[in-house]
């Protein structure tokens, strides 16, 4: 009996090679960087700087609480930013989705747009809308809702406002992706069979799109977290978050080490609490089987 030994196509390793590069660059410039904080968050060095052995002090010195309340505020901020894009993003991409092809790719554009002009002038932008002099403000005025001017710079509003602003798409896209291929036959039918609005977003249209509206989530609670931009200048310097501090150890003469003691600390809490939301978010939505189950 003759075996015949066949060769797999050399097409079938192109999509590695393919990413190959993209792996390279995301070693290089992330997981070895990463190693290199780590490394030296627990080094310890003499007044010579002589090196003289591994410590977990600067580790235990940003469990105090102080620091712990910085991580809880960044903590609340991505985790706000994150509910607040995923509410106003759901119902602007399931429009989207189920528009027109014509104006489909309008509105499509219409959501890339911003990502063309610099982040600086955003910032800017916002400070015009914000101030006591501003155009919110004015049109409160003229609304009859306030009578004087309200201060909105340098608050927590401003902070979220932005936040909101800048993360929105990241949220939209991958939901708008998800939806795109979701069967409306699945929506039409659980309507037919007396299943309200709400019951048919909970047990149909959520799990359907149950990828996309998580790979959303975290692509801007994840972010979000670590912030530094937005807070430092629609708030003015005044609320202290994880790249605040991360960024003023860093940056300082002596203390790179501290920074990266920080940095340790604060990934850590990132990696908890994303594994907590991940599971959280398994709970609250049903998996696809259970559509299938019960159509």
């Amino acid at each position: 009996m003759r075996i015949k030994f066949f060769r797999r196509p050399p097409t079938s390793e192109l999509p590695f090679s393919i990413g190959a590069p993209a792996m390279i660059w995301q070693v290089l410039f992330f997981y070895i960087p990463l190693a290199i904080l780590a490394i030296t968050s627990v080094l310890k060095f003499n007044e010579f700087d002589v090196f003289e052995g591994f410590t977990f002090e600067k580790i235990f010195f940003f469990l105090r609480p102080l620091y712990l309340k910085v991580i809880l505020s960044s903590f609340l901020l991505a985790l706000g930013n994150a509910i607040l894009c995923l509410l106003i993003a759901y119902p602007v991409a399931y429009f989207i989705a189920f528009s027109s092809k014509r104006f489909k790719n309008f509105f499509l554009f219409l959501l890339i747009v911003p990502f063309w002009t610099n982040f600086l002038l955003h910032v800017y932008a916002w400070f015009f809308v914000l101030e006591k002099e501003g155009f919110l403000n004015n049109l409160l005025r003229g609304m009859g809702i306030i009578s004087e001017p309200m201060n909105m710079l340098n608050t927590p509003f401003a902070i979220m406002i932005m936040m909101v602003y800048y993360y929105l798409p990241f949220m939209v896209m991958p939901l708008y992706s998800s939806i795109e291929k979701m069967e409306l036959r699945l929506v039409e039918a659980s309507l037919d069979l007396g299943a309200s609005w709400g019951q048919t977003l909970r047990r149909v249209i959520l799990p359907l799109t149950k990828r996309g509206l998580k790979a959303g989530f975290f692509l801007v609670y994840i972010p979000s977290f670590g912030e530094f931009a937005i807070p430092e200048l629609m708030g003015g310097d005044k609320w202290m978050f994880v790249g605040t501090v991360v960024a003023n150890y860093i940056l300082g003469d002596e203390t790179g080490s501290l920074g990266a003691a920080f940095t340790v600390v604060a990934s850590i809490f990132l990696l908890l609490s994303a594994v907590g939301l991940y599971w959280a978010i398994d709970r609250l939505i049903p998996g696809r089987s259970h559509v299938t189950e019960h159509p």
